[in-house]
């Protein structure tokens, strides 16, 4: 059984890292909210609000292949503090009245980028504050973290737009993401790189290929990365399926997602946790069909919740990949998990759009559901437990841990 989450407010340096990861998502929550309705209003346009809220994971994969290897060869503190800053910087820019469309989708690209390197940096430093046996623990508490911050944001954010107005709520999710940069700057030590030597696009794509070519963590990585993106392609139609009551099912979604991960993190055994992890999968698309229907709120919120307890199953596969990671890679593998699923809810966020333009929200909802219970059956045979057992070969060059100072 996993340590409890109180235990880990005693290992040191933990709280200010959760704080700031806890501030990143409020930002990115309140902010994401705020332009998708913005644009919405602007244009009544489904696909550009979709890529207006979700169009940042697009840029994932332009992190994934050329900034990567920078998640473990820059000092964490440092990045994590530069990154958050830049995500504020990006914010109040988005608030400026009668900002061009390429200035835009400059921003939401660079914001893209930013998030690729930030999320294996975060995670990569996660490996080193905890002891390995609370990977989990302090994983799903990031993922509990996280949902509780997304309901809150999502109600900070209707409220916001409602007294304010979508430029008011990008001001202060420009304010969050500051705060989360104080944080780090302030509550973190400082600590050398985790490898050695220069980051460059080469040591990025030399590493991810050695990352995708073990059959196991491939299987890992894709299960991870595509029915997930689908899923969040059906929520970024929730403002044209529902404006009135989008909040209340992007709240809806991160609280199913944070039952999930907690009762996942904390209190499924191991065996449970094998035996759990493919229904767990399914369970995150399979409700989602009834939106064919179009039901009224109250059915679609309870929809939502349900379906959303499913995505528990990425921690569960969180926790089948890390042990299969080479040594010194740990930064750039989950930052090309973090990546990759960022990139497919970006892709999927547009595709749904597309769809959702020629046809309907409700439509194009239930279309991409479909896809996702696809995918998870024909990833299924190659995430059986006997085929995740392998141990992979480390790095073909050895590179230099470092340690905490």
């Amino acid at each position: 059984m996993p340590r409890s989450y109180r235990s880990l407010a005693r290992v040191p340096e933990f709280v200010p890292f959760f704080a700031a990861a806890g501030l990143r998502v409020g930002a990115a929550t309140v902010g994401g909210l705020a332009l998708g309705v913005l644009v919405y209003d602007r244009t009544r346009s489904p696909l550009l609000a979709a890529l207006a809220m979700f169009g940042p994971s697009l840029a994932q994969v332009l992190g994934a292949t050329l900034l990567l290897s920078a998640a473990d060869r820059l000092p964490p503190r440092s990045a994590l503090g530069s990154l958050a800053a830049l995500g504020a910087a990006g914010a109040a820019v988005l608030a400026v009245p009668g900002l061009p469309w390429w200035a835009v989708l400059a921003v939401l690209l660079g914001q893209g980028l930013a998030d690729s390197l930030a999320g294996g940096v975060r995670y990569g430093l996660l490996t080193e504050i905890l002891p390995a046996g609370d990977y989990l623990t302090g994983r799903s508490l990031l993922a509990v973290c996280a949902g509780v911050t997304q309901i809150a944001g999502f109600a900070l954010g209707g409220l916001l737009l409602a007294v304010l107005s979508p430029r008011g709520a990008l001001l202060v999710a420009a304010g969050l993401g500051l705060a989360a940069a104080l944080t780090v700057r302030l509550g973190l030590s400082h600590r050398p790189a985790r490898a050695g030597g220069r980051p460059s696009a080469g040591e990025t794509w030399r590493i991810n290929v050695l990352l995708l070519s073990d059959p196991a963590r491939r299987h890992l990585y894709l299960a991870l990365w595509v029915p997930n993106g689908l899923i969040v392609g059906c929520e970024s139609l929730f403002v044209p399926y529902d404006p009135a009551h989008a909040g209340l099912l992007f709240g809806c979604a991160a609280a199913g997602m944070l039952a999930g991960d907690t009762v996942a993190g904390r209190w499924l055994p191991a065996r449970l946790r094998i035996r759990l992890a493919a229904p767990l999968r399914l369970l995150l698309a399979a409700p989602y069909p009834v939106f064919l229907l179009e039901p009224g709120p109250v059915v679609a919120a309870a929809t939502v919740t349900v379906a959303s307890v499913g995505y528990s199953a990425g921690l569960l596969m969180q926790e089948r990949l890390v042990p299969l990671l080479p040594e010194g890679t740990q930064g750039q593998a989950l930052g090309l998990h973090s990546a990759g699923m960022l990139t497919m809810q970006g892709v999927c966020a547009a595709l749904a759009g597309a769809v959702a333009q020629y046809t309907s929200p409700a439509v194009a909802i239930t279309a991409l559901a479909t896809a996702s219970v696809a995918v998870t059956l024909a990833l299924e045979p190659g995430l059986h437990p006997s085929k995740l057992r392998v141990r992979p070969p480390h790095a073909p060059s050895p590179v230099a841990r470092g340690t905490a100072q």
